[in-house]
């Protein structure tokens, strides 16, 4: 298991200068911190976002390692997207180079 700061850092490394999304992401991992994403910025802050992804430590490291399929996720209930959904489909290309 992967801490926060772990996680952020991987992100970071993935966005570079430029995360390509076009507009703000937030991942709410329901009581393990927040992983915000806007541009080439990438912190923990509880920021307003475009698009907000709801979903467990866990599940989003799951999704991360290749082990849990993010649209059977999102059908099975175990994320939840608030916002502009059109942000979170531009997202495996980023996931993937986080790994």
């Amino acid at each position: 298991m992967a801490t926060l700061q772990e996680i952020t850092d991987r992100f970071k490394t993935a966005v570079g200068d430029d995360s390509g999304l076009g507009k703000s992401l937030k991942f709410d991992l329901k009581g393990d911190g927040f992983i915000y994403i806007n541009g080439g910025t990438v912190n923990n802050e509880d920021l307003p976002a475009d698009c907000t992804i709801v979903v467990s430590k866990d599940d989003f490291e799951a999704m991360g390692d290749g082990k849990l399929d993010p649209t059977m996720a999102f059908m099975q209930g175990k994320i939840k997207v608030n916002g502009d959904m059109s942000v979170a489909m531009k997202l495996q290309p980023l996931m993937a180079k986080a790994r």
